[in-house]
């Protein structure tokens, strides 16, 4: 048996939280956050992948959750500079 999932509005307030977090820490990564359908999601963070490589920038996604109608929030990290 699974265990329940917890409710969307206490996810929303972890990722709240987390990007909080993430802001006040004194890093150098940019950070872009997307609300998009889940095709556009796909495609965008592709995107992201192609302009700015792995290898170089150091690019993922760092938070990702569902919402209703299919649409994904999503934030990607990456480093301003590949040196």
């Amino acid at each position: 048996m699974l265990p329940p999932k917890p409710p969307r509005s206490a996810v929303g307030r972890q990722m709240a939280k987390s990007r909080e977090i993430a802001t006040a820490r004194n890093d150098s990564f940019v950070r872009e956050t997307y609300r998009l359908g889940r095709p556009a999601a796909r495609l965008k963070a592709r995107e992201w992948f192609d302009r700015y490589p792995k290898a170089a920038y150091w690019t993922q996604v760092e938070s990702w959750r569902v919402l209703d109608g299919d649409v994904i929030e999503f934030t990607m990290r990456r480093l301003p500079t590949a040196d």
